[in-house]
């Protein structure tokens, strides 16, 4: 006996190759206009739907109904509103979602005749017993057939059942107060749509300056398709309780770095505490499609590189003074590369950076752009810093060891670090950022701290954590050390 998941995989794939047929309406031709539709697309994978459409209605009670609505509706969202009667009212209001499919059918005709052809040509007529794992039909001469779902040619129908529709559908109970056409608005939230955005750098070969493009990237799997929609993005963690039905895909889609548009697609305002971006022409999202709009460009922007190497333990916290001696080896190795640039005005880039992904190249001598790294970005507002992560530089490597540590009394230890910096660069100097996190008691006092036996000079960027920068010169190797104390 087949699963029944198996059996319905099987009835799906056979209906896909129009094996199956029963007497059913036609949809509507699939890119028959949607007037007035507005989509607000927010960063969590929820998006806003206005819809506007004209129907004609009889004074009194009316059946109403709302095709082309997405699956992953947010069916307690939904708003109906008349914009041409406001006497007109809804009295009930359903989203039928029972939609026509294989084994939507043998669920209905059970008890029923229907007619099979194997796949050996041999027809089969009779009343259908069960469909939940191989069909079972009693044929005209009381015989009982079982059919392996894998043996079908074909299964007819005689006819599509009261209740199965084709597209999700809202449905309306309406009381209308004029007879004549009425211009509805449709307003409610569906998931399975949302946008990030997605930018590509091109660093200069000296690493002094970038050009940057971003780029909207809309993914739809809501189920249906917004036709010439006016389109609204919303940047910001807007709050919103969970739900079943809403989730987010992400994908990832090639863009060329340098594309200049010839004029800004997309408009960027304020709003609420958020930053709205609309596009200034009418866009068509279809059903399971990404689509991308470029919408920030600058060039030129000035870029600092960086290396720091961040070997000791993470700070979690102070609850009571670490005398464990060994605490906080962690044998980290890798100095790690960094981009910084700045988005201000001053700086060349003048725009807020939605959340995101970020590509960053570099030209090659052959002038063919090289990927050299990729992270994510947060919510960017204009003026801000932005510091990517770019991997770990290959000629460049660090080694940190405890040389001491001291319990000087009941209240006092003492700990000393070595830490060696090799540069295996060929003609270049390197200027290594070094943060040292004091992780064992939140009262420390550095004793001493020396780079090849001279005094160092370091700083302190917050409570817990102190950063030395240390130039490497090419082919060489330095030596910082620091003697710490805790008291409590």
């Amino acid at each position: 006996m087949f699963k029944r998941a198996t059996l319905l995989s099987v009835f799906l794939a056979l209906f896909a190759l129009g094996v199956f047929s029963a007497t059913a309406q036609e949809d509507p031709p699939a890119d028959e206009p949607q007037p007035g539709v507005s989509l607000t697309v927010y960063n969590q994978g929820t998006a806003l739907v206005r819809d506007r459409r004209v129907f004609s209605f009889t004074e009194g009670l009316n059946t109403i109904n709302f095709t082309d609505v997405a699956s992953s509706i947010d069916a307690t969202s939904v708003s109906f509103v008349s914009l041409t009667d406001p006497n007109t009212t809804v009295l009930e209001q359903n989203y039928v979602y029972d939609l026509v499919d294989t084994y939507a059918l043998i669920r209905r005709f059970v008890d029923q005749v229907i007619t099979v052809t194997a796949s050996d040509g041999t027809v089969y007529t009779g009343r259908l017993l069960s469909g939940s794992d191989n069909l079972i039909l009693q044929t005209d001469d009381g015989q009982v057939v079982v059919l392996n779902a894998y043996n079908l040619r074909d299964i007819q129908f005689p006819a599509l059942p009261d209740g199965l529709i084709t597209r999700p559908t809202l449905r309306w109970l309406v009381n209308s107060g004029i007879t004549g056409d009425q211009e509805i608005e449709l307003t409610y939230l569906t998931g399975g749509i949302s946008w990030t955005a997605d930018y590509n750098v091109l660093l200069t070969t000296d690493k002094s300056a970038l050009d940057l493009n971003g780029w909207v990237t809309l993914s739809n799997s809501s189920g249906t398709s917004y036709r010439d929609a006016q389109l609204k993005l919303i940047a910001g963690d807007v709050n919103r309780l969970p739900t079943y039905d809403e989730f987010m895909y992400m994908e990832d889609m090639a863009m060329e770095a340098r594309a200049v548009p010839a004029e800004p697609q997309v408009a960027q305002r304020e709003f609420f505490e958020y930053k709205l971006y609309e596009i200034n022409r009418p866009v068509t999202v279809g059903n399971n499609e990404t689509k991308q709009v470029e919408f920030v460009t600058a060039t030129s922007v000035p870029a600092t590189t960086y290396y720091v190497y961040d070997a000791s333990d993470a700070f979690y916290g102070y609850y009571s003074p670490i005398v464990d001696t060994y605490y906080g080896f962690t044998g980290i190795t890798d100095v790690q590369n960094y981009l910084e640039f700045t988005t201000s005005e001053e700086e060349g880039v003048g725009a807020d950076l939605p959340a995101g992904r970020i590509r960053v190249y570099q030209e090659d001598v052959d002038g063919a752009a090289l990927l050299i790294g990729e992270n994510s970005i947060d919510h960017t507002p204009k003026g801000e810093k932005v510091n990517i992560y770019l991997g770990n530089a290959f000629d460049l490597v660090g080694e940190r060891i405890q040389t001491d540590f001291r319990i000087i009394s009941d209240t006092v230890m003492q700990e000393s670090y070595q830490i060696t910096l090799r540069n295996r660069k060929e003609g270049e100097t390197v200027e290594i950022r070094v943060p040292e996190r004091l992780f064992r008691w939140s009262n420390w006092e550095i004793l001493s701290s020396t780079i090849d036996g001279q005094t160092a000079e370091f700083t302190q960027k917050d409570s817990a954590t102190i950063e030395f920068r240390v130039q490497v010169p090419a082919g060489g190797e330095v030596i910082l050390t620091y003697t710490v104390q805790y008291s409590w």
